[in-house]
């Protein structure tokens, strides 16, 4: 496995130097930012993502401002309340994406951000605790809980909320496979560990977040 200086020179030579690729690169939010940020906005973002998932995601942001009106601005107690004959008025709802199992997973998720908010004061109070050099177990943990939130619906989530994340695209991935990590696209424990274990080293090398060091890695690769 290289050391991450050589995969950062080899993406600044690949992206008009080190300048020209730092501009690039998001650096998480703060642990009091993340914390601050409200029930709504997790439960909102959380059910974007879950309808992006094999869509046009273009398609699904034009589409939103009908979400939010028809999910009370996602405030995770009322939509966790909504009936049966609520949710079947969603799916005939013209103005939504009228796909049964992901408009039920709002309500699932909500449910989830109120059993967070329970538990730790707030979804946002949770999130800002979570461990980068765990971060498997955060994506553990949605998958499990969460509605809808496996594979990198729940990287791309946590990632737009500002959470220190790496993302596993098709750019990523290669790397680690060229840098013998993972032999495959990664999906069992084992390969998640292993993940997690190169990206921890690449970020104490270079003391840089599991963002930044996502973003080279993705740009590091023609």
């Amino acid at each position: 496995m290289r050391y991450f200086t050589e995969l950062y020179e080899r993406a600044a030579r690949r992206h008009g130097g080190a300048e020209a690729m730092e501009s690039r690169i998001t650096e998480p939010r703060s642990a009091a930012d993340i914390a601050a940020i409200g029930d709504d906005r997790w439960l909102s973002q959380m059910s974007m993502n879950v309808f992006q998932a094999g869509f046009v995601w273009r398609v699904v942001e034009n589409k939103w401002p009908a979400f939010e009106q028809a999910f009370s601005g996602f405030d995770p107690y009322v939509v966790a309340h909504l009936s049966d004959d609520d949710m079947g008025k969603l799916v005939r709802d013209t103005a939504l994406i009228r796909h049964h199992r992901k408009l039920q997973a709002v309500r699932a998720n909500a449910t989830f951000i109120l059993d967070l908010a329970q538990a730790h004061g707030s979804a946002g109070a949770f999130f800002a605790t979570q461990e980068p050099g765990r971060y498997v177990d955060l994506l553990g943990v949605l998958k499990k809980r969460a509605s809808r939130m496996g594979g990198t619906s729940a990287q791309y989530f946590l990632r737009r909320m500002g959470v220190d994340s790496f993302i596993l695209s098709r750019d990523v991935v290669a790397v680690l496979m060229d840098e013998g990590v993972v032999v495959r696209a990664p999906s069992s424990k084992r390969d998640l560990e292993a993940v997690q274990s190169a990206f921890n080293t690449w970020r104490e090398e270079s003391g840089r977040s599991l963002t930044a060091v996502s973003r080279v890695l993705a740009m590091s690769i023609d």
